[in-house]
């Protein structure tokens, strides 16, 4: 394995973030898209996470190549999940198992408790994802919940992995409502 640089990713990297996300979408179960997207739709995705504030970073192999990309994006939309990002971890199939996606997820989780995000949800498609599985549990990420059967891909019925990890003490603390990710939402001034 080439060393790894974890960076920012740049709008140059679409290209390479959109073959690796492809592979994952045509061979694999870590997405339930069944029809991988094209590279001006991977960018407007790129844009719309880095306009809310998220993090979306790449590794990039000492040859100037993408490893993989992992990003953290709201979990849900409405103002109380704020606190709360959605995570994403991409890897080229020729690197994976060989350290990018632990690297990725090492730096994404930084960057999102240095954000002041309190809870991380990763979404796994697949029980039978026993790589990402594992791969979050040994960060710290605990088991809470499967959606039984909830998607159909590939002529089967797979289902649908929920894992969390808190950042920042989690929910022991209520959140500085005024720094970031609070100010993502203001409520209207003559809201009550």
């Amino acid at each position: 394995m080439p060393a790894l640089s974890i960076r920012d990713a740049r709008p140059s990297d679409i290209l390479a973030i959109t073959a690796i996300y492809r592979d994952a979408v045509l061979n694999g179960t870590a997405s339930f898209e069944l029809d991988p997207p094209d590279e001006a739709e991977m960018a407007k995705r790129q844009e719309a996470v880095l306009a809310g504030g998220y993090p979306y970073i790449v590794a990039e192999t000492d040859e100037g190549g993408i490893a993989g990309y992992a990003y953290a994006n709201a979990f849900r939309t409405r103002p109380a999940y704020r606190w709360a990002v959605e995570n994403s971890v991409y890897i080229d199939p020729a690197l994976q198992g060989k350290g990018a996606g632990r690297a990725l997820m090492i730096a994404l989780l930084d960057r999102a408790e240095s954000l002041g995000f309190r809870q991380v949800i990763a979404v796994i498609g697949g029980s039978a994802h026993v790589a990402s599985i594992r791969l979050h549990e040994s960060l710290g990420f605990e088991m809470i919940g499967t959606f039984k059967g909830s998607g159909f891909k590939f002529g089967r019925w797979l289902d649908t992995v929920l894992m969390q990890k808190a950042l920042n003490g989690g929910d022991t603390t209520a959140p500085d409502e005024n720094a970031y990710p609070g100010t993502l939402y203001r409520p209207p001034a003559n809201a009550r």
